[in-house]
C-alpha cells in the first residue's frame, strides 16, 4: 500500500475580505494553515469588511497581529513552524527575504490587478480612477521589490462604466478566490509554469490619502467622474468646498443633459444637484453630504445663495 502524503502546510499574512475568502479556499483545499498573521484594525478607518481575525477565530488558527513583520520574534517563530508556503492576501506590509526564503515551497502573494499593471498599493481605486474596462486577481511569487515577482495565475474581472470601486472590490474578491483555487493544485504538485512580470511594460502606484479625493471642477466631467467612483463610500469619498462648506459626493452619474451655461462647481437646476466640470458637463449628484448627513437640494440652494 503507498502511503499518504501529508497535507501542504502554510503560514498566512492576511486582512480584508481577499485575506478571508482566500483563508477559506486554503482550507477547502487542504492546506494545514498553522498561524495567520494579520492587522490590528485601526479605529480611524472605516471598517467596512470581514475580519481575518474573526474567522481564525471560528476555525481554531492561531493568529497574531505583530506591528512589524521583521521583528526577530516573528522570524523564529515561523522558522520553528518551517511551513511549506507562506502566503500573503492582502497584508498591508511589504516581508522581508529573510522570511520569505523560510518557507521550503514558496511565497506567494495575491495582488488585486492584473500584474505588471497597477502593482503597489490600492489597486482597485487607482484602476478605477484611470477609467479601466478591466482589471482581475493576480497570485505571484513575492520578491524584494512589491508585486515583481513571476506570475503564476491571473483571473480578469470587468469594470462596467458605473462600478465604483467598492462594486469592483467584490468583483475582485470573487477573482481573488478563484484564482488561488485554480492554481493551488499545480502549486502543491509543484508542477506549475511560472511567467514573468514584466515590469518594464507595468506600473507602480503609491496609496491613497482623503486629500487626493478632492475635486478639481476644471477636469472633464468623466475624469471627476472617475475620481468619485474610485473613492465613493466606504471609502472617504470626493469632495469639495464651496459656500464656506466641504461637501462630498455619496452617490452620482453622468449628466446627460446642457450644462455649458454654468460655472464650473456645485449647482441646484430645477431642484436637481449638478457638478458642473471643465468640458461644459456635469455630474447629476445623486447623495450630497455635508458633515455626513444628506444635503438636500433645497438646503444647497439655500447655502449658495447665502454665500454668492
Amino acid at each position: 500500500m503507498t502511503a499518504s502524503l501529508s497535507p501542504a502546510s502554510a503560514v498566512v499574512f492576511a486582512y480584508h475580505n481577499v485575506g478571508v475568502r482566500c483563508i477559506k479556499t486554503l482550507l477547502a483545499r487542504g492546506i494545514q494553515i498553522k498561524l495567520v498573521v494579520s492587522h490590528q484594525d485601526n479605529p480611524a478607518e472605516t471598517i467596512w469588511f470581514e475580519s481575518v481575525a474573526d474567522l481564525c477565530r471560528q476555525q481554531g488558527i492561531p493568529c497574531i497581529t505583530p506591528d512589524d513583520p521583521k521583528a526577530p520574534e516573528l522570524k523564529a517563530q515561523l522558522a520553528d513552524i518551517a511551513p511549506d508556503f507562506i502566503f500573503s492576501f492582502y497584508y498591508r506590509h511589504m516581508l522581508p527575504l529573510d522570511l520569505l526564503a523560510l518557507a521550503k515551497r514558496g511565497a506567494y502573494n495575491l495582488h488585486g490587478s492584473l500584474l505588471p499593471k497597477y502593482r503597489g498599493r490600492v489597486p482597485v481605486n487607482w484602476a478605477v480612477l484611470h477609467g479601466e474596462t478591466e482589471t482581475g486577481a493576480t497570485l505571484h511569487e513575492m520578491a524584494l521589490k512589491p508585486d515583481a515577482g513571476a506570475i503564476i495565475a491571473q483571473t480578469a474581472v470587468p469594470i462596467l462604466p458605473d462600478d465604483t470601486a467598492y462594486e469592483v472590490f467584490g468583483k475582485l474578491t470573487v477573482a481573488a478566490e478563484q484564482c488561488l483555487w485554480n492554481a493551488l493544485p499545480d502549486l502543491v504538485a509543484g508542477s506549475f509554469k511560472a511567467l514573468p512580470n514584466d515590469l518594464s511594460v507595468g506600473s507602480y502606484f503609491g496609496g491613497r490619502k482623503p486629500e487626493d479625493g478632492r475635486i478639481n471642477w476644471q477636469q472633464t466631467a468623466q475624469q471627476v467622474y472617475n475620481l468619485h467612483r474610485a473613492v465613493a463610500p466606504p471609502y472617504p469619498g470626493a469632495f469639495t468646498d464651496q459656500a464656506g462648506q466641504r461637501f462630498v459626493i455619496g452617490k452620482a452619474r453622468l449628466f446627460h443633459g446642457d450644462a455649458a451655461n454654468l460655472p464650473t462647481g456645485l449647482h441646484v437646476v430645477d431642484n436637481v444637484v449638478l457638478g458642473v466640470c471643465g468640458d461644459g458637463c456635469a455630474l447629476h449628484i445623486i447623495e450630497l453630504l455635508m458633515n455626513g448627513k444628506v444635503v438636500t437640494a433645497q438646503e444647497l440652494a439655500a447655502h449658495l445663495s447665502l454665500a454668492a
